[in-house]
């Protein structure tokens, strides 16, 4: 007998992990979708000097340090002179332009993602808005949210270096006092090292532990195109996830605009054969079809215990909400199964 859309619900395991990784492209999907509260545009590197208003500090360079794409550009900075008048001034632009965006009321992407995994799974970003942190925050009330961290840093958040821990920055830490520092958003593109950065190191740790994990059975690429240019962070990823033939059970998919054979080629190391899915939309990924339930999926679909389980409904999260409670109300019944499912396993 076929498992029903209900079923996927009230089916609660302890087991699997989903891991999401995500890049530009998911915030400025969240941004084309859902226009920041007050207006402001993400930038992409090619007009990230128009976006973030740098003009006048670029007019005052001399034509060797020039160049379109703002990585290059900041790198030259920093090849020229690390600590000159210049940088100091980007650096703080730039925080100061991320710092004070905000989400729209209504729901958004970021919502949708946060609320469609649980505490077993890991939000991984490399994005400097806040825009993950503010939706983890606000829906963090009605559900047990997933793990995250922040690759390249972030604006939402600070680090204290005393405690070895990291919380909203700017605020000082309720068990210690101590303060969280502004973590670091900019590194010259060709000297990337993240094991300089306390913060950084800590982060993609974490990234590593949860990639190399055999409880890891799905990843999800949302935004995020591997870039050349950012060979550091390509390389650790293939090192902690390992040989494609070493993870020939595990899913892998890739959200991206870009065509299908484009983004395949682009993560074949981590694809085994047939083992992924591609959609252009995120409402069209496992994520949004089988919110809460991603991991359940993979074990009824791949490695089913009963012929039935391999043809289960699934359970697609509408998106057409136009408020936070409408979206709440929807995925209630998932929290409410999994509140069940605690309290049967903490009785045994």
């Amino acid at each position: 007998m076929t498992l029903t859309k209900e079923d996927r619900i009230k089916t609660v395991m302890g087991g699997g992990g989903h891991v999401v990784i995500l890049g530009a492209g998911a915030s400025i999907a969240s941004t084309i979708r859902n226009p920041e509260l007050n207006g402001k545009q993400l930038p992409s590197m090619d007009n990230f000097i128009e976006v973030v208003g740098l003009q006048d500090i670029v007019e005052r360079l001399p034509n060797h340090l020039l160049a379109k794409n703002f990585e290059n550009l900041y790198g030259n900075l920093h090849k020229d002179n690390p600590k000159s008048n210049e940088i100091i001034e980007i650096e703080e632009r730039v925080y100061d332009y991320f710092k004070d965006m905000k989400l729209p009321d209504n729901p958004t992407i970021y919502d949708y993602l946060v609320l469609s995994l649980r505490p077993k799974d890991l939000i991984a970003t490399f994005n400097w808005d806040p825009f993950l942190y503010q939706a983890f925050v606000r829906n963090g009330q009605i559900a047990d949210m997933p793990y995250l961290c922040f690759l390249h840093g972030n604006v939402a958040i600070g680090y204290s270096d005393i405690d070895k821990r990291c919380g909203p920055a700017g605020w000082y830490s309720k068990a210690t006092e101590n303060y969280f520092y502004p973590t670091r958003l900019l590194y010259p593109v060709d000297q990337k090292n993240y094991n300089e950065d306390e913060f950084i190191s800590i982060e993609w740790e974490r990234l590593k532990t949860w990639l190399n994990s055999e409880s890891t059975k799905r990843v999800t690429v949302f935004g995020y195109g591997a870039p050349n240019s950012d060979y550091e962070a390509v390389k650790l990823l293939n090192d902690a996830w390992g040989t494609r033939d070493e993870r020939n059970m595990e899913q892998f998919e890739i959200i991206d605009i870009r065509d299908e054979e484009t983004v395949r080629q682009s993560w074949d190391n981590f694809i085994h054969s047939h083992h992924y899915d591609y959609a252009t939309s995120y409402f069209d990924s496992i994520l949004a079809h089988n919110p809460r339930r991603t991991s359940e999926s993979y074990f009824q679909h791949y490695l089913p215990l009963t012929p039935s389980e391999a043809f289960s409904e699934s359970n697609p999260v509408p998106n057409n909400f136009k408020t936070l409670q409408e979206l709440w109300e929807w995925h209630r019944p998932l929290v409410e199964a999994e509140n069940e499912w605690k309290e049967k396993n903490k009785e045994e």
